[in-house]
């Protein structure tokens, strides 16, 4: 097989505030987009359809590619999910439990911006849209303690199945930051396959617990776009994101350690080299 692209939006809109405009998409640009997948003839699927698609013989149309978009912005279900319907396509949406508008006494973190009600994410379900998690608070999870960690991981998939009336099996960790402990917990919570990010096309024999995805903004040109969905440079073609994301994990991995190293000892009695 060879790659297949998996996408990754967050916020549709003309009116971005500060926190989502990096990584926001104009409901014109997003329309144009898909357009091409029209016009070069790609499958969208869910994620799960996809991996299940993999293990059958014969069910996995010629162009495959995964829609996702993070977080669930109230976008959209208003810009995003009308867009999708007028092509017909799928997409897979990664839910913050903590952050959904009504989420009453289980609001967990700060959210950036309106976020889909829980009413929403059911109508997204019935037009054919796959909801997959996205932890409860959108922390980074490679740098909590165990015990945070799992609840983090199972409070959200319990939240989503009790919502929605059906399985979740697919994550995507925010930040794409993870770690193998993080993998570990993922699975350990009923997760099958999750999402980082990577910048790359997903192809057979990936981690199926880190898959890649490319990130797609206002600032992905048509041309960087076409280039992208059909694997032409890739790496190389997102050689800045990745660097950034690369630098980025080595600061993480060292605070982390740092961490576990200070609990073990009281101030002050912390280990040094000689």
């Amino acid at each position: 097989m060879t790659g297949v692209p998996i996408l990754m939006y967050h916020s549709v809109s003309d009116r971005p505030n500060d926190e989502t405009r990096p990584l926001a998409v104009s409901p014109g640009r997003f329309a144009e987009q898909l357009g091409m997948l029209r016009e070069r003839r790609f499958t969208p699927m869910t994620l799960s359809g996809l991996v299940a698609g993999m293990h059958r013989t014969g069910t996995m149309p010629e162009r495959p590619l995964v829609i996702t978009f993070d977080d669930g912005y109230a976008d959209f279900h208003s810009e995003a999910l009308p867009i999708l319907e007028r092509f017909g396509y799928p997409a897979t949406v990664f839910v913050t439990s903590g952050w959904v508008q009504d989420s009453g006494p289980a609001t967990a973190g700060r959210r950036p911006a309106p976020m889909l009600s829980w009413g929403q994410v059911r109508e997204a379900v019935s037009c054919g849209m796959e909801i997959g998690g996205h932890s409860h608070s959108h922390p980074q999870l490679d740098q909590l303690p165990d015990r945070e960690l799992r609840d983090e991981l199972r409070t959200n998939k319990s939240l989503l199945e009790d919502q929605i009336g059906r399985p979740v099996a697919t994550m995507a960790y925010p930040y794409g930051y993870s770690s193998a402990r993080v993998r570990r917990e993922a699975r350990r919570a009923g997760y099958w396959t999750a999402c980082a990010v990577a910048n790359d096309a997903f192809r057979e024999g990936d981690e199926m617990l880190a898959l890649p995805r490319l990130t797609v903004t206002e600032q992905t040109s048509m041309v960087k776009f076409g280039r992208a969905i059909a694997g032409q440079g890739l790496p190389v073609l997102y050689l800045r994101e990745r660097a950034l994301t690369k630098g980025y994990a080595l600061v993480r991995r060292t605070r982390y350690g740092l961490r576990q190293i200070s609990s073990k000892y009281a101030p002050g009695q912390v280990p040094h080299g000689d």
